[in-house]
């Protein structure tokens, strides 16, 4: 069952949540991941970290990111991997990945090119 966190802004970010059959989260983001919407994106994380096996963060629908979006994924990663919890992101689109690459966060947070291939790892 989809769980949406709803538009920080309208139209400019939404976020579903859903659980794998192995209890993974999965948290699908479209639109642009900015300062606007990055507050709830991070909440959005964190709260998907607590008693989950794992997360996958589905970057496919997003658009844009900026560094408070990195930033999120960052603190996520630092709370993933203080509660032996494992993070990872899927498709990010090619400018996403850029900046991803950019700043170093596809060193620190395991990326893969499709949903389902960061749902197996």
């Amino acid at each position: 069952m989809a769980e949406t966190e709803g538009p920080a802004v309208p139209e400019r970010l939404l976020i579903t949540r859903t659980t794998a059959d192995d209890g993974t989260r999965v948290v699908a983001v479209v639109g642009e991941v900015d300062l606007d919407g990055s507050a709830r994106f991070r909440d959005t994380l964190l709260s998907c970290l607590e008693g989950a096996p794992g997360t996958v963060v589905d970057l496919s629908g997003v658009t844009f990111m900026d560094s408070s979006g990195i930033n999120a994924l960052i603190t996520a990663h630092q709370v993933a991997r203080a509660g032996g919890t494992r993070l990872r992101l899927a498709a990010p689109q090619e400018a996403v990945l850029r900046v991803l690459q950019l700043v170093g966060v596809d060193t620190l947070i395991p990326c893969y090119a499709g949903l389902d291939a960061a749902l197996s790892a």
